[in-house]
């Protein structure tokens, strides 16, 4: 973890915080040429017009009956990850897997709402908060957004970026949510995009990650870095955890990402053991100035960071669960693949 890029993340946070366009993270013909290569890559993979599977609906079936067990509602917000795009099975996408999860360990129905868009960029989560605030008689007791990977391909400033996804933040705390935020993946992972501008895309994902880092805490929620998690177990395993189109993740991959922010989730409504709730010197987590950890962060994925007290931010690195094989919204998913979706929770 380099001090420089805690230094970006905090510039970028700052500028994001005074209403500032952006920072420039690279030169113009280097990124021109980044996003060029980027944007082919996604249309030699091809499968980009495939619409994502509807997962709303409720899960954990089994609890349904309990008395006095009102569902917990849970909230997708974001790009195509959010959505599930590059599955064909609802219970394959995001937030089947998390709502799934969840039920299992509150022990209580999940009724999932999922307003994520493909291709949405940051300023589209106005929209989706406010779709996901209205027409319904109670907002999400949780929700969860995964944004980025367009802004950086689409050249939105970094700062504006944040800025957008604080507001977002802020206005689901002031609803009574409570907020979890997937920061940008590694765009470096795409197997078109060759060196160096995988190396390139990998610095703008990282920068970007940490810096919204620092405003998701701000504005009062939590991050969980996906980029690195994501990163190594692509490069080495790209048949397995991307799909068919090589760009989006495969329902391997989406149950990697899901694993990686299931705890934190949990965390976030006091349903994870308080004993884990501590530090752990054992496993790399402590308090740290809010930059590092936002920086430390973006380099290792599966990282939480929540704000501790002043400048301050813990830094943790839950242990994945084992969990039931993934619901559909009509009842218990079945089919080949799950016989291994949740063998690989462990750490």
């Amino acid at each position: 973890m380099s001090m420089s890029r805690a230094r970006a993340a905090r510039r970028i946070a700052a500028a994001a915080a005074y209403g500032g366009g952006g920072i420039g993270l690279l030169g113009g013909a280097a990124l021109g040429l980044l996003l060029t290569e980027v944007a082919l890559a996604r249309r030699v993979v091809g499968g980009n017009h495939d619409t994502p599977p509807q997962a709303d609906g409720r899960y954990g079936s089994a609890f349904v009956h309990r008395a006095g067990n009102e569902p917990l509602v849970l909230g997708m917000l974001g790009d195509s990850t959010a959505a599930g795009k590059g599955v064909h099975r609802p219970r394959q996408t995001p937030g089947a897997l998390l709502a799934t999860g969840l039920a299992a360990v509150a022990e209580r129905p999940v009724e999932l709402r999922n307003v994520a868009l493909s291709g949405a960029q940051s300023y589209d989560l106005e929209r989706q908060v406010t779709l996901l605030l209205s027409g319904h008689d109670r907002a999400p007791d949780v929700c969860v957004i995964m944004i980025g990977a367009n802004d950086v391909t689409h050249r939105v400033p970094a700062a504006r970026s944040v800025r957008l996804l604080s507001e977002a933040v802020r206005r689901l705390r002031e609803a009574g949510c409570e907020v979890v935020v997937g920061t940008c993946p590694d765009l470096g992972t795409i197997e078109p995009v060759y060196q160096p501008l995988r190396w390139l895309a990998r610095r703008l994902s990282r920068q970007l990650a940490a810096a919204q880092t620092i405003g998701v805490l701000e504005a009062g929620g939590r991050s969980v870095s996906l980029g690195d998690l994501l990163g190594p177990e692509f490069e080495s395993n790209p048949r397995e955890l991307f799909g068919p189109d090589n760009y989006h993740p495969s329902a391997e991959g989406y149950a990697t990402a899901a694993m990686a922010v299931l705890p934190t989730l949990c965390a976030a409504l006091g349903l994870w053991p308080e004993d884990e709730e501590r530090p752990d010197a054992a496993r790399r987590e402590g308090i740290l100035p809010v930059a590092r950890a936002a920086a430390q962060a973006a380099a290792e994925g599966g990282t939480e960071v929540t704000a501790a007290r002043g400048r301050w931010a813990l830094l943790k690195h839950r242990r994945r669960r084992q969990l039931p094989p993934p619901e559909g919204p009509e009842g218990p998913g079945d089919g080949p693949e799950r016989h291994h979706v949740w063998h690989r929770v462990g750490r």
